[in-house]
């Protein structure tokens, strides 16, 4: 073949390959909300591995492309209002603080109904997923807001106090005001102790301001929050590790999205669940150790004391499952499927919730 024919050859060929239609790529807009600042754990993690890590599975086969609207902060929605602004359409995706919610979210509030159970935040995750896809009534709640349920989150490896006067033991809280977010408020008046409603946003000022003495909190959140200028106690009290989160989708906005992008949105999901569990874990020691550095100072409290309190508790799982019960949402078998869990995997269980 002459050199004027090949060159007429791969100039046709050229042609042909130009003419074949190429699959443009789709561009779907998502604004993602919370009312959470990005220095909180969860939203952090969100801006730094969820989003590039959908962006990078999409971008395997280049169909589609999200262009990301990030509005945190209070920027559309405050703390308590992320469950209606995704409900109303404000915000596509999003973190809703369920512990925040009452009587809204109390099907997912089992881990807040039995303290003093465990401390490990990835079996707490991994078990409300696993409760989420075996008990229709969670994703129905989340239906019932418009929203599609994706994961639950556990950002805490326990629940402590944090003061501003020294407490050592139970007797100590005694007649003081402590600040927390919904159903752990109920823990607090057997150990003499007034709860105050409130949020992570505002815990620093309530207790610079002394409208309250202290307040039931996490370490990581604690120091990331400066905590130790206005509380400078903590009592190392082990309440708990509880789900506190649940990433979810407008429901309208889920039924436009093409299957793979709904796969790639939920598959990272659960991925975030377990890199959120992961590092809460991995923070909470050096948390503590950035709380003393930062001039705060860590009581343990005693082993007697931490089962007495447990004890002096209303029985609140017995509560919450049948509350569930009466609504037809498959309380009592939650709490036992939840306690289960926990005693297979040998947790350090002050009171079998489930057996009273």
């Amino acid at each position: 073949m002459s050199w004027a024919r090949s060159l007429c050859v791969a100039a046709g060929a050229a042609l042909i390959t130009a003419a074949v239609p190429i699959h443009a790529q789709t561009t779907i807009n998502l604004t993602a909300i919370d009312g959470y600042p990005p220095r909180a754990l969860w939203i952090k993690e969100f801006i730094e591995f969820y989003i590039p890590e959908v962006d990078k599975r999409l971008a395997k086969d280049n169909k589609y492309k999200i262009r990301w609207n990030q509005a945190w902060g209070g920027q559309i929605v405050k703390p308590q209002g992320v469950l209606e602004g995704l409900q109303k359409g404000l915000g596509d995706i999003g973190i809703v603080t369920t512990a925040i919610y009452g009587d809204k979210m109390k099907v997912l509030s089992v881990a807040y109904a039995t303290p003093f159970t465990t401390t490990d935040p990835m079996l707490v995750a991994r078990t409300i997923d696993a409760m989420a896809e075996k008990f229709p009534g969670i994703k129905k709640t989340f239906a019932s807001y418009n929203q599609v349920f994706l994961s639950a989150q556990v950002v805490l490896d326990s629940y402590q106090m944090f003061t501003k006067t020294e407490a050592k033991a139970i007797q100590d809280f005694k007649g003081m005001k402590i600040a927390s977010a919904g159903f752990n408020l109920r823990y607090l008046a057997p150990a003499g102790a007034v709860g105050v409603a409130g949020s992570l946003n505002n815990y620093y000022n309530m207790i610079q301001t002394g409208v309250v003495d202290g307040c039931m909190l996490w370490p990581e959140a604690a120091a990331t929050f400066k905590l130790a200028e206005v509380a400078p106690f903590m009592m190392r009290a082990d309440i708990g590790a509880v789900n506190t989160k649940v990433v979810t989708v407008n429901a309208d906005t889920w039924k436009r999205l093409p299957p793979e992008v709904q796969a790639v949105l939920k598959d990272v999901a659960v991925e975030y669940r377990d890199l959120l569990a992961k590092l809460s874990a991995e923070l909470g020691a050096s948390s503590v150790a950035a709380y003393t550095k930062a001039g705060g100072k860590v009581f343990d409290l005693s082993r007697e004391d931490r089962a007495k309190w447990a004890q002096a508790l209303p029985s609140l799982a017995k509560e919450w499952a049948e509350g569930l019960d009466k609504e037809g949402l498959e309380g009592s078998a939650m709490l036992k499927f939840y306690m289960d869990a926990m005693r297979a995997a040998k947790q350090p269980i002050e009171r079998h919730w489930d057996r009273e």
